[in-house]
């Protein structure tokens, strides 16, 4: 059977917790990591109710996109939800795992699913990532160049947007002199020695260097690695917050209400006045995403769709832009379906074990 460190690790391949906000708190909450799984049930809010769902199915670990312990706690006394909540888990010994801002953060994340339900092409990140991206540049004997580039791009470098294996190598020559206990692959003891080298630089996402240069310096034939680690500014193309995609034949602002009710469950929609045209481009964020309207009106969307916002937040925006809200929920819920879907394929290796989608409804709003 797995352990929970088992689909952790299948869950932290899809969305890295580096890529997790500041404020949050994502990752293992209740749990040891060694525990056997009997089974996971994902939802996208725990709540007692969720817990004792987990118990009468067999699971084990449960998988949330919120995470319950999102201050720290003082105490467990079973005087708030959040505390019952967390009692509840440890005494049925069920693990807590959130993916959540990590999971917002990457492309192929909520908003990606987001645009998918609404049957948006083109789909982009909107405000794309910082001082997420590195470049590793090393020099390495040219018949041994392709063996240490291998290696590098199968540990995950040289990803750049929809393309992979990106490097650049240049020839020149380097020179060393081994010393007494050296052990040198070219050259003499004692004696410099000039070698043409290939100087060879990939990209790496920063929380994946270390393991880029432990491939790096496996299969290289050097005994003492020359390498530099440069940090970059440039935008990730495929991580941030937020996205953008389009319709190839723009639609009427009452299709897209019908189909924010239909694809979201949304019973309601709140929104600035609707656009005088039809809708084009849409900019969206999962979960409360007022933060990136500006980014949406400079990438020249016709509606920003998003949730909780403000009565004051809906002022400004007169003629540029529309603004939808479908609340928090609704725009988030499908991401549990989207996880299930994720995990029953990435734990092939692990058979015995089910991936199940909550059936408790966890949204506190209720409409009337």
């Amino acid at each position: 059977m797995p352990r929970i460190a088992d689909i952790t690790q299948l869950l932290e391949a899809i969305a890295p917790p580096a890529l997790q906000e500041d404020y949050d708190n994502s990752g293992l909450l209740v749990g040891e990591p060694e525990t056997e799984v009997s089974g996971v049930l994902v939802s996208l809010d725990v709540t007692e109710e969720v817990v004792d769902e987990a118990v009468a199915k067999g699971c084990n670990l449960i998988v949330s996109h919120h995470p319950i312990v999102f201050r720290p706690l003082r105490s467990l006394t079973g005087r708030n939800q959040v505390e019952r909540t967390v009692m509840a888990a440890l005494r049925a010994g069920v693990g807590l795992y959130a993916i959540h801002t990590n999971l917002d953060n990457v492309a192929h994340g909520v908003n990606a699913m987001m645009a998918d339900k609404l049957g948006l092409d083109d789909f982009a990140v909107l405000r794309p990532a910082k001082s997420t991206l590195a470049k590793v540049v090393t020099y390495v004997p040219t018949g041994d160049l392709e063996a240490v580039r291998n290696a590098m791009f199968e540990a995950g470098s040289g990803n750049i947007g929809d393309y992979d294996e990106c490097s650049f190598s240049s020839e020149g020559k380097g020179s060393f002199r081994a010393l007494e206990g050296a052990d040198p692959h070219l050259g003499e003891i004692g004696r410099r020695h000039l070698e043409t080298e290939a100087r060879l630089e990939v990209v790496v996402e920063r929380w994946n260097v270390g393991r880029v240069l432990a491939a790096m310096k496996a299969a290289h034939p050097y005994e003492e690695v020359a390498h530099d680690v440069l940090l970059m500014d440039n935008a990730h193309p495929t991580a941030g917050s937020g996205g953008i995609g389009s319709y190839d034949e723009p639609i009427g602002w009452e299709e897209f209400v019908s189909r924010l009710k239909t694809a979201f469950g949304a019973p309601v929609v709140r929104h600035t006045a609707p656009p005088t045209g039809t809708i084009g481009t849409v900019a969206l964020c999962g979960g409360t995403g007022s933060f990136l309207l500006p980014d949406a009106l400079r990438a020249g969307a016709d509606v920003f769709l998003s949730s909780d916002f403000k009565y004051h937040e809906f002022f400004g925006t007169e003629g540029r832009i529309t603004v939808a809200d479908i609340g928090h929920a609704e725009a988030e819920g499908g991401i549990s379906e989207w996880l299930v879907d994720q995990l029953v394929v990435l734990k092939d290796g692990f058979p015995n074990f089910a991936v199940l989608l909550s059936e408790v409804r966890t949204n506190p709003i209720h409409v009337s």
